[in-house]
């Protein structure tokens, strides 16, 4: 990475007490003239001015006319520019700074796939793609297959970024995104051959492949949070401590104790509905929380002093991607009145099959993470094995071509505390797979389950997917319609609007072209309704949300019931930008 490029990451170019017209400065914006004329080419500038640069053809002639270029034209130039060619502008003139700091103080989201099979010139690929046009990112996010080394992939991008923001490499079942290569917008699961590529593709990169998402939230400060547990420590003192850490982090750096947003990694050995049930208890309902429940991850903080120390400290068990209002407000970047915001759209996978039981014996096995559990049926006294329980249940589904994946969604009536708080009442709803039944148990995984508990059988169910997901393009048109309707004053002037300027999709790895006989089907809703924004996500092994309440399977008067952790879903996080009013 040139060091015009790390001084920029940094900062450095932000101020224009920093800017000296100097040699250095020429020299270095010299190697880019290149881009910079190719750029004016594009542009088709209609000064003679102008004109006479793109025609010079020594590098002296070029800077010549460099300073002859009129601010209109510089800003419709510089956007166009790559990233570190970019950065080599903000540092000629302190002119060119201030339309540098200008462009980049709007909010991004750059995002690319590859499945080249070759580590280095996969992560090169996604990078050049990212990087193509000015942005200063903040964090990145990088989704791999486990055909790839996560922490390869760390070092590698973190020498293409700068050491400076926060990284987090996840291992995942699939990748959602644009090809850096060709533009096409993939959904790629691993272990599937329905996954929307050809046989001869797929066995060459089986397990292979990474998806790069970039964020500039001017105005934000972002970082990496892990939920850290030393060996023979309760997971809940470690979790507690965990939600600490990110209130400790969003004061020191905003001056409020809760962040806007969380983008949450789970360990496959952790329980993560605990860890939900604590932050839905600490943080107030407009933090939004979203993220994936068994994303392996490998991560580096923004703040490098900190990752030795904290590799000492215990395991990780969760990486929390954190992100919180800057106290200081973008310092040196003018952001007064601008306002990003985080909004969330959910998909549904599951119907409600059965009446309601009551957990009459419960049993846990640590060994596997289960629980074994005999119930009754609401209102009636005789305890049922699991043997008779799913031979009801599969009665029911017996007109279904294919037997459909089993949960119970648990009603969990809990007092939930942090440290020596006291402990307040929550309910939600804690959904767990079923692993099958027999003349004793009906087993499940996950622990967590007390007697007396109610719970429902649940199915995954395609129809109510397709349907779920013609609310979700409801949901993602209404915002569009908000933003056009506060796009135009009463007296027909356009002044500034809501601006959606990136997603992210966590989807269910059992979701994808087998489940709705289609491809890209989860992906559509936030295509069609926001073309050309960019878009990237993972298949995952349980889909995180909140807020988010269900309602599925009971009466529309019933009282909604708060649910995190889901099975079958997709979950949307939508990144919008609220521009300055015009008076600012």
């Amino acid at each position: 990475m040139s060091r015009v490029f790390s001084k920029f990451l940094s900062g450095a170019f932000l101020s224009q007490s920093r800017i000296k017209t100097s040699k250095w400065n020429k020299t270095t914006f010299r190697t880019d003239a290149v881009d910079l004329e190719t750029t004016m080419e594009e542009a088709q500038p209609s000064s003679s001015s102008a004109r006479s640069i793109t025609k010079g053809k020594s590098s002296n002639d070029l800077n010549t006319g460099i300073t002859l270029l009129n601010d209109d034209l510089l800003h419709n130039i510089l956007p166009r520019l790559p990233a570190l060619s970019f950065a080599s502008a903000s540092c000629v003139s302190k002119s060119w700074n201030s339309i540098c700091t200008r462009i980049i103080s709007r909010p991004k989201l750059s995002s690319a796939l590859s499945l080249n099979p070759s580590l280095r010139e996969a992560v090169k690929e996604v990078v050049d793609k990212v990087l193509s046009e000015p942005i200063r990112p903040h964090f990145a996010i990088v989704n791999i297959g486990c055909g790839f080394d996560a922490n390869k992939i760390l070092r590698l991008i973190k020498q293409k970024l700068g050491l400076n923001i926060p990284v987090i490499v996840t291992v995942n079942n699939g990748i959602i995104g644009r090809d850096a290569l060709t533009d096409e917008f993939k959904e790629v699961k691993w272990g599937a051959r329905f996954s929307g590529i050809g046989d001869d593709e797929y066995a060459r990169h089986f397990n292979e492949g990474i998806v790069l998402t970039i964020g500039c939230l001017p105005g934000m400060k972002a970082e990496a949070i892990p939920l850290l547990r030393p060996v023979k420590t309760p997971q809940e003192l470690c979790v507690d401590n965990f939600v600490m850490d990110i209130k400790e982090y969003t004061a020191s750096v905003s001056g409020r104790q809760f962040p806007v947003g969380v983008i949450l990694f789970g360990e496959a050995s952790t329980d993560m509905k605990l860890v939900l049930e604590k932050l839905d208890y600490a943080m107030p309902k407009d933090t939004v929380i979203v993220g994936d429940e068994r994303g392996c991850s490998v991560f580096r903080y923004g703040n490098d002093s900190r990752n030795a120390y904290s590799y000492r400290k215990g395991f990780i068990e969760a990486v929390a991607l954190v992100f919180a209002q800057d106290r200081t407000r973008s310092s040196g970047i003018d952001f007064t009145a601008g306002n990003i915001r985080f909004h969330v759209a959910f998909s549904i996978g599951v119907s409600p099959v059965g009446g309601k039981y009551k957990a009459a014996s419960v049993r846990t096995n640590s060994a596997d993470y289960s629980t074994w559990l005999t119930a009754k049926r609401e209102w009636h006294q005789e305890p049922l094995d699991g043997e008779t329980i799913l031979h009801d249940i599969n009665t029911l589904l017996e007109n279904h071509i294919e037997p459909p994946e089993l949960y119970i969604g648990v009603t969990k009536n809990r007092k939930v505390s942090i440290g020596a708080e006291k402990p307040m009442p929550r309910t939600c709803i804690a959904y767990h797979g079923v692993v099958g039944g027999d003349e004793e148990y009906l087993y499940v995984d996950g622990m967590g389950i007390k007697t007396g508990d109610i719970f429902q059988f649940y199915h995954s169910d395609p129809n109510a997917a397709l349907a779920s997901l013609t609310e979700v393009r409801d949901a993602l048109n209404n915002m569009k319609l908000e933003r056009n309707s506060r796009s135009v004053k009463g007296d027909g002037e356009i002044e500034n609007a809501t601006n959606v300027f990136g997603g992210i999709l966590f989807a269910c790895y059992g979701r994808g072209h087998s489940f709705f006989g289609r491809p890209n089907a989860d992906s559509s809703p936030f295509l069609e309704i926001f073309p050309g924004v960019p878009l990237a996500g993972i298949f995952c092994c349980g889909e995180m949300v909140r807020p988010c309440t269900t309602l599925i399977g009971q009466s529309p008067d019933a009282k909604p019931i708060s649910c995190f952790l889901h099975v079958y879903s997709s979950v949307y996080l939508v990144m919008s930008y609220d521009p300055p009013s015009v008076e600012h």
